[in-house]
């Protein structure tokens, strides 16, 4: 009798791996929100909406937000237009903060993999971060999107060896 109530729990035990990582997601995402809005008291970056999470069983979990690196000066009614002046340092300022974005994408994966207890070691952590631009900004050479993956199990590996190996084992595509 106690085979047969073995293999009634190892049948359950994978329907609850979903629902225990949702619920680490969860926690992230908020953790996540946190993070990108305090990374600067005097500057901060402006998250747009909050960031989301998803599991897909077999492949691992991806977290996405929006972002705007810099807020710009506003365009109302009493100033239609900024001087390309105006328009050249915003765009200096996005380059200049896209370091401390990656960066902090960076953390956030070691971050999500230790968090994600549930998952299984070989699938992915996957971090997208689409960046919001205004009509009028000169977004040459600027990425709209920063994705950043590794496998759980490479980004635990990372904690013991230090963030310095993580150029070789975290996978960034900008587009």
């Amino acid at each position: 009798m106690t085979i047969a109530w073995l293999l009634v729990l190892a049948a359950l035990a994978p329907a609850d791996r979903p629902r225990a990582i949702r619920a680490s997601l969860a926690a992230l995402e908020r953790i996540f929100d946190s993070r990108i809005e305090r990374q600067s008291v005097e500057d901060p970056f402006l998250l747009l909406g909050t960031t989301r999470g998803v599991y897909l069983e077999g492949y691992g979990a991806v977290l996405t937000a929006e972002v705007n690196l810099v807020t710009g000066p506003n365009i109302t009614p009493f100033r239609p237009a900024l001087t390309k002046e105006e328009i050249a340092r915003l765009r200096a300022k996005k380059q200049q903060r896209l370091p401390l974005l990656r960066q902090l994408m960076r953390e956030m994966l070691l971050d999500a993999a230790g968090s994600l207890e549930a998952m299984p070691p070989e699938e992915q952590v996957v971090l997208a971060v689409t960046l919001f631009y205004y009509s009028w900004e000169d977004r040459t050479g600027l990425p709209g999107q920063i994705l950043m993956q590794a496998s759980r199990q490479q980004l635990l590996g990372l904690r013991a060896r230090g963030a310095a190996a993580a150029e070789q084992v975290i996978t960034v595509k900008e587009y």
